[in-house]
């Protein structure tokens, strides 16, 4: 028997990757850039739901749609931000297409296991996509506001949160945009993630 522990303690589980429909097999322990395909990562993002789908409408609202308005955020109060900084806003959650989207209260319980999972899952995006893997102090802090912000929208218009809750956890401070958030379906978040992707690409 200790034989057996000892093998499996060398070789790790038997199956520690996924495969996606782009028939790509992602080593989840070691992921690798050349695993990753961002129809992939534009599927997946578009069918897990913000909020553990504790939101109003008829469709959850899915990462897909939260990571496109967090580049919208960001194209609205970050003068002339360059393509590399708004491709690294709209990817900024891409990682979830593996590891779903935890609401921050369970992380927190998960601990760092779960973070340096999460984080190496991202590294591998931004090498796969021409981004350094660790972002700079400036671009995280841009898009971590953006980011808030689009919580606190979130928060308010589908979550069920009060405008003074809200401003007092994500630490809202300016006047909040008129217009209510509508969730779309999966497909056309699919659709719209990719299309945004592509004008931030490298032509």
């Amino acid at each position: 028997m200790s034989k057996i522990n000892n093998k499996q303690a060398k070789t790790g589980p038997e199956q520690a990757w996924q495969r996606m429909l782009s028939g790509r097999r992602l080593d989840l322990v070691n992921p690798s850039p050349l695993d990753i395909e961002i129809e992939d990562i534009a599927l997946g993002l578009s069918r897990v739901a913000r909020w553990n789908g504790q939101t109003t409408g008829e469709h959850g609202l899915s990462v897909a749609q939260h990571s496109i308005i967090v580049l919208d955020i960001l194209d609205s109060s970050v003068d002339k931000a360059s393509r590399d900084l708004r491709r690294a806003a709209l990817l900024h959650d891409a990682s979830e297409f593996v590891t779903a989207d935890l609401i921050t209260p369970f992380k927190a319980v998960l601990g760092d296991a779960y973070k340096s999972f999460e984080h190496r899952i991202q590294e591998a995006v931004h090498l796969r996509f021409g981004l350094p893997a660790r972002l700079s102090t400036d671009w995280n802090s841009s898009i971590k506001r953006a980011d808030r912000d689009s919580a606190f929208i979130e928060a308010v218009e589908l979550a069920g949160f009060s405008e003074e809750e809200a401003r007092r956890i994500f630490r809202f401070r300016r006047a909040r945009r008129t217009g209510t958030l509508t969730p779309w379906p999966a497909e056309k978040a699919r659709i719209r993630f990719l299309e945004k992707f592509r004008a931030v690409s490298p032509g």
